[in-house]
């Protein structure tokens, strides 16, 4: 994952399968993997002066299914994991709504992004959201930022129209 241009002020970052792998409803510490790259990346980015902000949709803990202390306990050990620090990210947002409830913070509400925004003076156009699903395009775009997908089949067809008809630019995953 590299950003091009000049480095952004601020980079939002999804997590299942942006950071790790994408296992549904992940309710355990033990199954985070991180995605190939995904530690170099992060350090590169944030070394260039980038602020770094999570922000994830866990429907998991709307349905019941897991509580927020298990989106914790697996957001810790995802950090741990990626050995940059505590303090890696200067922000973190789980969207617990399901999808068929009204938006706060759920994806692709661009409600986080622009607190953070305004909390750390950051100018819209020098921040980015990175995922690989248009929930997440779709929540940098709405907050006027710029958005980049991740790609892991680059010949799907269907994600590629959404990613063309959006105007998101697209990334193979490292």
């Amino acid at each position: 994952m590299s950003l091009p241009r000049s480095t952004p002020q601020a980079v939002f970052l999804d997590r299942d399968g942006t950071l790790i792998e994408n296992r549904h409803y992940l309710a355990s510490p033990e199954g985070v993997a991180l995605l190939p790259g995904v530690r170099e990346a992060l350090a590169r980015v944030r070394d260039a002066g980038a602020k770094l902000f999570l922000f994830t949709n866990q429907s998991g803990v709307g349905r019941g299914m897991f509580t927020l202390a298990d989106v914790e306990a697996v957001n810790r050990r995802m950090i741990d994991a990626l050995e940059l620090g505590d303090d890696l990210f200067a922000g973190v947002c789980i969207a617990p709504e399901r999808p068929d409830e009204p938006p706060v913070y759920r994806k692709p509400s661009p409600r986080f992004i622009h607190e953070m925004l305004a909390a750390h003076a950051i100018v819209a156009e020098t921040a980015w959201m990175v995922g690989d699903a248009p929930t997440d395009w779709e929540a940098g775009i709405n907050a006027g930022i710029h958005s980049a997908a991740i790609v892991r089949d680059p010949g799907a067809e269907v994600e590629r129209e959404r990613r063309l008809a959006l105007g998101v630019e697209a990334y193979e995953s490292c």
